[in-house]
């Protein structure tokens, strides 16, 4: 999932933070103006993802659930509280004591 976000970084968006959890993943991106609109954009990641993951698990079929919850932000201050939401959802999850060692949380 990692090497798929940033491989689409810089190309199809702007990749500012996400977070993955065991059986979902939180991304924060921003689209350039000349994108392809944001349900192609996701469909596009989830689409590529789930082949990876199904073949690494030697499985078929749906991988993804088909929604999603997507966001638009509409200011920095708007900005900020996603991130924080982000990072904090492996320390809300029990699983790490502090967002900084969850070892699948990008932040630049």
């Amino acid at each position: 999932m990692r090497d798929s976000l940033h491989f689409y970084a810089g190309k199809a968006y702007q990749l500012d933070c996400y977070c993955i959890m065991p059986n979902h993943v939180h991304v924060l991106l921003m689209l350039p103006d000349d994108a392809l609109p944001l349900t192609q954009t996701l469909q596009s990641i989830k689409s590529f993802t789930a082949k990876k993951a199904n073949k690494l698990l030697g499985r078929t079929g749906a991988f993804w659930h088909r929604e999603t919850y997507d966001h638009l932000c509409r200011d920095a201050d708007e900005v900020q509280r996603i991130i924080s939401y982000i990072l904090l959802n492996p320390v809300k999850a029990g699983l790490v004591a502090e967002w900084q060692h969850w070892p699948h949380t990008y932040l630049p």
